[in-house]
């Protein structure tokens, strides 16, 4: 109970810390975008936004983690705390929303963004809901959900002990859960990197995906709806 209370609140904290970043990178973005401190306000937002969307959803492995070394401590052989394995996970993240940031600049220019840090072009709307859809439905998101959906599975192949060990099973972790989610990242640029809404919505189909069975094929459905979903509005937006 205390790891699970732990996970919603980091997750509260990381979504107010956001929330708090968000009003001065909307206005850094209109009045220095070319500044470092515009670059490291959006990587604050990006970092606080993945950690409350992303740790959440990975709470099966921790508390399988944290009962499995409880066990281990209980016969005499004591493992890494539990935010070791957390912190490994976390890296993952971290150097995520270091990409999303490099990316979001690279593009400024070529990719105009709303003031809610969404695409403005709805042709490049529609192809990240295609690209979204179309990944849903690759080995690669295949075999990096199984391992999200099967705790006990992943530390069964992947044990170590340690603290270098269970910081490299957090990373590792964060590795399987980044291939399962990258693509899906984003559509934050579709309903906008600012929109609350849009971010539970995706927080909340993650945590979905890695806890409903892979029989009832959640992942296969959303990608054929996110690739009709793209066509719609790539075809609405050419025949304007």
């Amino acid at each position: 109970m205390v790891v699970l209370a732990g996970l919603v609140g980091v997750a509260g904290l990381g979504l107010w810390l956001m929330l708090r970043v968000g009003d001065p990178v909307m206005m850094a973005s209109m009045s220095r975008p070319d500044t470092a401190s515009f670059a490291v306000l959006l990587f604050v937002m990006w970092w606080t936004m993945m950690m409350a969307m992303m740790l959440p959803t990975a709470a099966p492995a921790i508390l399988t983690y944290a009962a499995m070394s409880r066990r281990f401590a209980e016969k005499g052989s004591p493992q890494a705390p539990v935010w070791v394995f957390v912190g490994g996970y976390g890296a993952v993240w971290t150097l995520f929303s270091l990409a999303a940031v490099i990316l979001q600049l690279a593009t400024r220019q070529i990719v105009p963004l709303s003031m809610m840090m969404a695409v403005v072009s709805a042709v490049v709307g529609g192809g990240l809901l295609i690209a979204a859809g179309i990944y849903q439905f690759t080995p690669l998101k295949q075999a990096c959900l199984r391992h999200c959906q099967s705790p006990l599975l992943f530390f069964s192949r992947n044990w170590r002990s340690g603290w270098r060990g269970t910081f490299r099973m957090g990373v590792s972790h964060g590795f399987y859960c980044l291939g399962c989610c990258w693509v899906l990242m984003g559509l934050l640029f579709y309903g906008g990197v600012m929109a609350l809404n849009w971010i539970v919505g995706l927080a909340v189909y993650v945590a979905l995906e890695k806890l409903i069975p892979a029989d009832y094929r959640l992942s296969q459905f959303t990608g054929a709806l996110l690739v009709a979903w793209g066509l719609w509005t790539v075809y609405g937006a050419l025949l304007r």
